[in-house]
This record gives C-alpha cells, structure tokens and sequence, in this order.
C-alpha cells in the first residue's frame, strides 16, 4: 500500500448522473481543481443510472398521480406536482446550457419527447382525473394538458391501449405532449466524458473502503483495487457520495453525523418489456395509472416508451422485487450491515407499521409470469405472453428517518450534507435523477457557502430561472421554456428505429 496519500481538491464517489452533473457544474465554476472519480465497477453509469436500471421517465409530475393526491374534501392539493415540475426545469435548463456549451455533443443521444399521460378508469377515479386536470391547467408549467375522456380520441393517442377494451366502463387521460424520455446513463457517461477530458483522475474499478476524517477538516480515503487487491490512498478538501443505493453505508463508514439516524430499505424493481414493432408502432407514450389501494407510491404501474440506443422499447411495471442488497451489483450483506444503535429503532418501527409495504411486497414476490401479464392487460388488454420478457432493473433505497423516535418511510430524494462542509451525500429514489441539477446546486450552496456568491453569477448562466418560482412568473417560463425546447431538438419528432 502507498504511504503517501495523493491530493486531490474533490473526489466524486459513483460514477452516476449525480456525479456527473456535479463534476460539471464544479468543472465550469472551478476549471483548475483537481477532481477525482472513484467508481467500484468498471464503466461509469452502470448501475442505477443505467437506461435499463430505471424507468426514463423525465418526472415533472405531469402523469404522475401520486403528487396530486385527492384531499378529505374532494379538492386537489397540487403543491408537490409544482415542486417537481420546478425542479425539472431547473434540470431542463442545465442540459440546454450543456448542449450550447460543449458538455453534451447530440441531446437526442439522451434526449426525446415523449407524452406524459395519466390514465384511469372507473367513474370515480374519472371525476378524480377531471378535477386534477382543472386544478393543475391553471398552473403555467401545466398550460399545456388536455382532457379526454371521448372514446375515439383515446383509440386515436393509445391504440395499443385501446385494442380489445371495454369503453362501457369510463376511461379518461390527462395528456401533456411536452414530456421526455431520459437515458440517463448515456447522459452520465457525456457528463462525465467532458469532465474527464478537462483533467478529472478516474479509478474506475476501486471501492472506497474507509473514509477518515482529519484535523484540518480534509478526508482520507481507503481504497483497494477489486482487480488486484492493491490498495491506495486518497485525501480530499471534499467529498461527494453520489453512491445510488451505496450511499448510505459509505455516509456511515465516515461517521456523519447528520446520516446517523438514516436507515434503508431495498427494494428491487422489475419490468416487463417488447420491441416487437406492431407493439412499440402503436404505443407512444408514457402513461401513468394509478397504485392499488394501500401500495406505496413506488408501485404506480405505467406503460412507457422507453429509447435506449436508437431503438424503441414498451416497459410496463414496476414489480418489486426484494433482495437485501443496495446495489444490483452489490453484497448480500448491505442490509445488516446498515443497521446501527443509531438507526435499529427507526427500522423496526417502519417494519412494525407499514403494513401497506409488507402486503405489497409479499404479494409482489408471489405474482408469476402469467400475472403479470393480468396486470399490463389492464393497460393494455390484448397482451400476449409471447411478446415480453422480464427485465430485472436496478435497487432502490428507500430512506428511512428517524424523526421523533420513530422510523418514517420517505420515498423521495434526500441530500445530506455534513455541518462544516466538507461531505455530502444523496439519499433515496424517485424523482431522483430528474432532480440531479437542483439537488447539486443545493449541495454547492450547503457545502460551498463562503464560495458560492461568488459563483452565482456563472450558475445564471447555466439555470437563468435560478431563485424564480416559475409558476408564478409565466413569461419567464415561456421564455426559458422555449429556449429549451428548440436547443434540446424537443420540437422535432423522436426519430428512433423499431424492428
């Protein structure tokens, strides 16, 4: 083992799309610091930033109903839909910004519009629909939606979807054609391309096996090379854990106090997918349903198009699966090894009391392939066996947070940064990647705090919008809007190859 630790300014744990876009905006902000990548697998984004690890969907809660629950009173509380949405277009606006300036060659290379549809049945969930269509169209980021509830128009946008359905009973969507399908793996691996062209030192293949901080606020790490078993040493003004479903072990192995109180709970996701021609030719959209009674927000069944590689793919899921593993390619042994005195009260309390999740995921565990198929013929009713197979996609971490000495769930997207600065990290799923420019900003601001007015100028340039809430300011959102949407090719057709 080297005695001599090398210095570097930043390591970036993970090579996904959150290190990604934070090597990027440190590279614009900071072009000479030096930067380092450590990453256990041999390619970058070949975990849970791969296309084939999540779902694509460019969540802006513009199908998604779990961010526009129905209250007591009937009404739609829209307040989570405009928080995504905003973060969404803070992320809109960077990739603009990367694809004018260098950082991304072609945006169709990650990039193509696709509808954002909701879809329900049944007379009540109709009436549901139709009140969350008049709460959000008012909004300007949502201007955009259409109702339908006509039985043509849907056979005319669906048709997959339509071909053997029952319209006695009443269907209805929330249509917005201004959505996206992101692959967010080949946009990692552009982000990354760039940052690594200007000077960024990669360990590809090497794991972080301590991190220990010292007297003067700087980290060192320990890393072995999982090829040679050689080890090394790093040390770093700043840290990064940009780990996916690793992040939290990692937080903890550096004894953080702020992730003390943090739990896990894993849980796999599966997809059923075709390219079957017939099958991709007349579905494209991603539309979005609803979740069983009592399920948790990570079992909103949808029917997407998904463009991997040029080609045109239909995923339907999620199905959970379970595995006590954080990463698809991690250890059996991620999940114990996560329970501290710390946080063992939260878990416990969380696998006491939701039994919404246990019943879910036992029933999840037990479906076979033929009910599997049941579950997409309610999407799309003439499915046939033949034409899919399942995908296993990657592991989601869902946080647990010990808040009042009790475990609460969370299934959104947490950043934790340490009080002095010098380590952050992100915890949690959905919408996850989508927020990846506004969560590392917030890590820039938290962790970067003497620096950052001085570099808040440059991030304007890179986010006009910054500090706007845009669905209170029409025609700046028009105006950024616009600008994206020609610079990112949104305006063309989605050119892909089927068959």
């Amino acid at each position: 083992m080297s005695d001599e630790p090398r210095k570097t300014d930043v390591v970036l744990i993970g090579a996904g799309i959150m290190s990604g876009t934070l090597g990027a905006l440190l590279r614009q902000l900071e072009p000479d610091w030096d930067i380092t990548l450590i990453e256990r697998l041999d390619a970058a984004a070949a975990e849970s930033s791969d296309a084939w690890n999540n779902a694509g969907t460019g969540h802006s809660a513009l199908c998604e109903l779990n961010y526009t629950p129905q209250q007591p009173d009937g009404s739609i509380d829209i307040s989570k839909a405009v928080r995504v949405n905003e973060q969404f277009q803070v992320t809109r606006q960077f990739w603009a910004y990367a694809v004018e300036n260098g950082l991304i060659s072609d945006p169709r290379s990650f990039l193509n519009p696709i509808p954002h549809v909701s879809f329900v049945h049944g007379a009540e969930n109709v009436k549901y629909l139709r009140r969350r269509y008049d709460a959000l169209v008012t909004n300007p980021l949502f201007a955009r939606m259409e109702y339908i509830d006509d039985e043509d128009e849907f056979t005319r946008r669906l048709p997959l979807m339509a071909e053997k359905r029952d319209f006695s009973e009443p269907v209805a969507l929330n249509w917005t054609e201004q959505g996206t399908d992101v692959d967010f793996g080949a946009l990692s691996r552009q982000l990354l391309g760039y940052v690594a062209q200007r000077g960024m030192t990669t360990y590809f293949g090497h794991e972080v096996r301590d991190l220990n901080q010292e007297s003067d606020g700087s980290w060192t790490l320990k890393l072995v090379n999982l090829r040679t078993g050689r080890t090394s040493k790093l040390k770093a003004g700043f840290v990064f854990v940009g780990a996916g479903g690793g992040a939290l072990n990692l937080l903890q192995k550096a004894g953080m106090k702020e992730a003390k109180n943090f739990g896990g709970f894993p849980v796999s996701g599966k997809f059923l997918r075709t390219d079957v021609p017939r099958l991709t030719d007349a579905h494209q959209a991603k539309v979005y349903g609803q979740p069983p009674v009592g399920a948790p927000p990570m079992s909103v069944p949808h029917l997407d198009t998904r463009v991997i590689n040029g080609r045109s793919w239909l995923l339907f899921g999620p199905f959970a699966g379970w595995s006590p593993k954080f990463l698809k390619q991690g250890d059996v042994l991620d999940l114990p090894e996560s329970i501290t005195l710390n946080n063992v009260a939260s878990m416990v309390n969380v696998a006491l009391t939701q039994f919404g999740l246990l019943k879910y995921l036992v029933g999840q565990l037990m479906l076979s392939d033929a009910e599997r198929i049941e579950a997409l013929r309610e999407f799309a009713p003439s499915a046939k066996e033949s034409d899919w197979e399942l995908n296993v996609a990657g592991q989601r971490v869902q946080v647990i947070c010990g808040k009042s000495g009790k475990g609460v769930l969370d299934f959104g997207t947490t950043v934790l940064t340490s009080g002095d600065g010098t380590i952050a990290g992100l915890l949690g799923a959905s919408p996850g990647a989508s927020t990846a420019v506004p969560a590392m900003i917030d890590v820039l601001q938290r962790c970067f705090a003497k620096r950052y007015p001085a570099w808040e100028s440059e991030i304007k340039k890179m986010v006009p919008s910054l500090g706007h809430e845009l669905s209170s300011e029409p025609a700046l959102f028009d105006e950024v809007w616009s600008h994206g949407t020609r610079v990112l090719r949104l305006d063309e057709s989605s050119a892909v190859a089927t068959g």
